[in-house]
């Protein structure tokens, strides 16, 4: 399914606008949790079904922490430039910190021509900073 197909069948209801809001301006990925927490107006069920609903139109995009909870950033850029669109995430394996590495160089990786690509999506596992000054 084309992007433009996508969004151009997807209305963008009041919760989703709000949703999509905190998204961008978060800079990070956010788990359902995260959202409700920055806004307890929205429902549980509304949050899980708005974050399902943005990914498959491709508005956002989700990755899985270490503790196996998907996790949302918008497709569009932050105020600040941070997060947007497809880009690579950095996973701490001992805090289970994530952050958007968009701003990085990753190597290229060549496909077979027979593939069509619809998305991608890297995630890079380590420690973060903070963890690996607390181990030395």
């Amino acid at each position: 399914m084309e992007m433009k197909q996508a969004t151009k069948e997807f209305r963008l209801t009041a919760n989703r606008q709000k949703i999509l809001g905190l998204l961008r301006e978060a800079g990070v990925p956010l788990s359902p949790a995260d959202v409700q927490n920055l806004d307890k107006s929205l429902d549980r069920v509304t949050i899980y079904r708005t974050l399902a609903s943005l990914h498959e139109h491709h508005l956002a995009h989700r990755v899985q922490g270490v503790d196996g909870i998907w996790r949302y950033c918008a497709h569009l850029p932050s105020p600040e430039g941070k997060c947007g669109g497809n880009h690579p995430h950095f996973l701490c394996l001992s805090c289970g910190a994530m952050m958007c590495l968009e701003a990085y160089a990753l190597p290229f990786i060549e496909l077979p021509p027979d593939l069509e690509v619809q998305g991608k999506q890297m995630v890079i596992y380590g420690r973060c900073a903070q963890c690996r000054n607390k181990r030395s």
